[in-house]
């Protein structure tokens, strides 16, 4: 069974809710807690998941999004 692209999908809870594709990049997240910088910038061309890892990043740190 393939999975469908999640072409115009911004919103990881989205993504994970209705079965998209998604290359995990959980491993930023271990990045981010273990290197001690007052802020993180990350420069991306146009259309390369910069909202998309920001959306991931929230429901990871957010106790409010319900969790499967």
């Amino acid at each position: 069974m393939t999975r469908p692209l999640p072409i115009g999908v911004h919103d990881f809870i989205e993504m994970r809710d209705e079965g998209y594709l998604y290359v995990d990049k959980t491993d930023m997240i271990t990045q981010i807690l273990t290197q001690k910088a007052k802020a993180y910038l990350y420069t991306r061309p146009r259309r390369f998941g910069k909202s998309l890892n920001l959306s991931m990043l929230d429901a990871f740190f957010n106790m409010e999004y319900p969790k499967e």
